[in-house]
C-alpha cells in the first residue's frame, strides 16, 4: 500500500505514533499530482511551497508534543473557490485569472489553525455553474474510474483529487448538489452541512441563500473528522448559525437499528439508469437487514424544484456576478472606450458561455415586470419544498434516495444541451432550496465499473444522524477500499 493510498484518519494515527510525517505525506502527494493529475487534471494550481512549509511546522508541534488538531498534518485540497492569501484564485474563470487574494476565507483559516497543509486549488465550473466540470474556463477534469467520463460538477476537481489519491481530502461547495453528485461519480464521500454550518465567508459567491462549503474525502469517518473542523459559526458571515457544534464522531458506530429512514416516491422517477437505481435499492435493503424501517414519503413539490431551482440560483447570480466590472480587480479590457464599453468587453471576454447565460436568465427574472411572475413565484414554491420536507421529518428520522438519475456520463456528451445538464441535478437541488444537509455515500458499481452513489437527507443541524447513517452502510462494504485504476 502507497501512503496516499491512506485515509485521513490512518494517516493522523501514523502521524500521532510517529511512523511517517507530514512531510513525507506531503511529499507523496506532490509526487502522486505529478504522476497522475496530467491524465485527471484535477488541480488548477499546487502551492508545493505553502504546503511543505506547513507540513514541516506541523512535524514540529508534533515533536514538541502539541498537535494543533486531530489531524494536524494531514494534506488536503481546495475548491478554486475559496479565498487563498497569497495564492491565485479563480473560481475556474478568466474573469479572475491573476486575482490573488490578500486574505484567507474562513474556512481556509480554520484549516490552517488546524494545521493541515494546503496543497493546492482544485479545478471546477466556472463560477460552481455546472455539473461536469466542462464549463471550467482552463480545462475539464477527467474521472479516475474513466478518463472519458465527467467526475461531476461543479466540484468535480475534489471530488477527483480525492479519488485518485492526489490528496487525502478536500472541501468543495455545494449550490445546488455540487458536492454530493461529484462524490457519487467518483466512489467518494461529499457532505453538504445544514445553510449556515459552514462560514460562507470568504468562498466566492454563486448563489448567496443555497451556497455551503462541506467536506470531500474517501470515508465517512473523515468526513466526519474534516466537518469538525470547519463547522463553527462565524460572526463575519451574517447567515451563518450560532448552533453548537456537536462531537461527529461520537455516535458515528451507533447504527441504524430502530430508526426509519423515508423513501421518497418521486425520486424514483422514469428515467433513472436500471443499474443506478439497482445499486440504490440494495443498499435501502441493507439498511432494512440491519435493523431500519423504510418507509415510503411523499415530497409532492419535488416536481417543481428543478424550475424553482433554476429561477432563484440565476437570480442571484446575476446580483453576485455584477462586481466582476473589471475595475477593481481582476480581468481588465485594455482597448474600451468609455465605461459602458469596458463593462461589455470585460464580461464578454471573461465570463464563459455557461456564465452567460445564467446570468441572462437571472437578469430576466429579475426585470421590472417579471420580478413577480418568476422570482418571487419561485420564492413562494421553495417555501412548499421546504414544508414538504418538514411534513416528512415528523414521520421517519432521515431521507435514503439516489444523487443522480445516471451514473457518470461521458465528457462532451451533454455539453452542448444545458436542459439534459440541468436534470442531472434533480435530486440534489431540493435539499439546497430546504437548506438541509445531505450527504453522499458510496453504494455501488456498474457492470462497467462506473460508480454510483446513496444519497442521505436529514433535519436541519443533524449531520451528525446523517454520517451515523452512512456509516453503518459503510461498515458493511468494501467501497472505498477499491481504488481508481488511474496510474500516468
Amino acid at each position: 500500500m502507497q501512503l496516499t493510498d491512506l485515509t485521513m484518519l490512518e494517516l493522523a494515527r501514523k502521524l500521532d505514533a510517529g511512523e511517517v510525517s507530514s512531510v513525507e505525506a506531503t511529499r507523496a502527494c506532490l509526487a502522486r499530482i505529478q504522476q497522475v493529475d496530467p491524465r485527471i487534471r484535477a488541480f488548477l494550481r499546487v502551492d508545493e511551497q505553502g504546503a511543505l512549509a506547513a507540513a514541516e511546522a506541523s512535524d514540529a508541534r508534533r515533536r514538541a508534543g502539541t498537535p494543533a488538531s486531530p489531524l494536524d498534518g494531514v494534506p488536503v485540497g481546495l475548491k478554486d473557490l475559496f479565498l487563498t492569501e497569497g495564492v491565485e484564485t479563480t473560481a475556474g474563470s478568466r474573469v479572475l485569472e491573476g486575482f490573488v487574494p490578500p486574505l484567507d476565507a474562513t474556512v481556509v483559516r480554520l484549516l490552517k489553525e488546524a494545521g493541515l497543509p494546503l496543497v493546492g486549488k482544485l479545478n471546477l465550473d466556472e463560477f460552481a455553474m455546472g455539473s461536469s466540470n466542462e464549463s471550467s474556463a482552463y480545462h475539464p477534469t477527467h474521472n479516475p474510474w474513466d478518463v472519458t467520463r465527467t467526475p461531476g460538477g461543479s466540484s468535480g476537481g475534489s471530488a477527483a483529487a480525492v479519488a485518485a489519491r492526489e490528496v487525502f481530502g478536500a472541501l468543495g461547495t455545494d449550490t445546488g448538489g455540487s458536492i454530493r453528485q461529484p462524490a457519487a461519480f467518483t466512489n467518494t464521500v461529499g457532505l453538504k452541512p445544514t445553510y449556515g454550518r459552514v462560514s460562507r465567508y470568504g468562498v466566492i459567491a454563486y448563489a448567496s441563500s443555497l451556497d455551503q462549503p462541506g467536506p470531500m474525502t474517501r470515508t465517512v469517518s473523515d468526513a466526519a473528522a474534516l466537518l469538525q473542523v470547519i463547522a463553527r459559526h462565524d460572526p463575519l458571515d451574517a447567515t451563518s448559525a450560532p448552533a453548537k457544534t456537536p462531537d461527529y464522531s461520537a455516535e458515528l458506530e451507533s447504527g441504524v437499528r430502530g430508526l426509519k429512514l423515508g423513501v421518497p416516491r418521486e425520486y424514483f422517477a422514469e428515467g433513472m439508469d436500471p443499474e443506478v437505481e439497482a445499486s440504490v435499492r440494495a443498499a435501502l435493503a441493507e439498511y432494512e437487514r440491519l435493523g431500519a424501517t423504510l418507509v415510503d414519503v411523499s415530497l409532492p413539490h419535488t416536481q417543481y424544484a428543478l424550475a424553482t431551482y433554476y429561477l432563484i440560483a440565476p437570480a442571484e447570480a446575476s446580483s453576485n456576478l455584477a462586481r466582476y466590472d473589471g475595475i477593481r480587480y481582476g480581468l481588465r479590457a485594455k482597448d474600451a472606450r468609455g465605461l459602458k464599453e469596458l463593462y461589455a468587453q470585460t464580461r464578454e471576454r471573461g465570463f464563459g458561455p455557461e456564465v452567460k447565460r445564467r446570468i441572462m436568465l437571472g437578469t430576466y427574472a429579475l426585470s421590472a415586470g417579471y420580478y413577480d411572475a418568476y422570482y418571487l413565484r419561485a420564492q413562494k414554491v421553495r417555501t412548499l419544498i421546504r414544508e414538504d420536507f418538514t411534513r416528512a421529518f415528523k414521520d421517519v428520522d432521515a431521507l435514503v434516495a439516489p444523487i443522480s438519475p445516471v451514473a457518470p456520463f461521458k465528457l462532451g456528451e451533454k455539453v452542448d444541451d444545458p436542459l439534459s445538464m440541468y436534470l442531472m441535478d434533480v435530486y440534489t437541488l431540493p435539499c439546497n432550496l430546504a437548506g438541509i444537509p445531505g450527504l453522499s455515500v458510496p453504494c455501488g458499481f456498474t457492470k462497467a465499473g462506473l460508480p454510483v452513489g446513496l444519497q442521505v437527507l436529514g433535519r436541519a443541524f443533524d449531520e451528525a444522524l446523517l454520517l451515523r447513517i452512512a456509516r453503518a452502510f459503510e461498515r458493511e462494504h468494501d467501497f472505498f477500499r477499491r481504488l481508481a485504476p488511474v496510474e500516468a
